[in-house]
């Protein structure tokens, strides 16, 4: 997923610990799947893109 810095806004979101636990998870098993690394927070941009049909930016 490239993004590009200068169109990027940070944001600070709560989530119940149960959540982090199953998307750290989840981020493991996408990991050795896709043979590169995945955090859960690439799980958490994912969800939204596909949720809200987004586009990838270009860098």
């Amino acid at each position: 997923m490239a993004r590009s810095k200068s169109n990027n806004v940070q944001i600070n979101i709560s989530i119940p610990m149960e959540w982090k636990t199953e998307l750290e998870n989840l981020a493991r098993i996408y990991s050795v799947e896709e043979g590169k690394t995945i955090t859960f927070i690439d799980l958490m941009r994912r969800g939204i893109q596909e949720k809200y049909q987004l586009g990838e930016q270009d860098e």
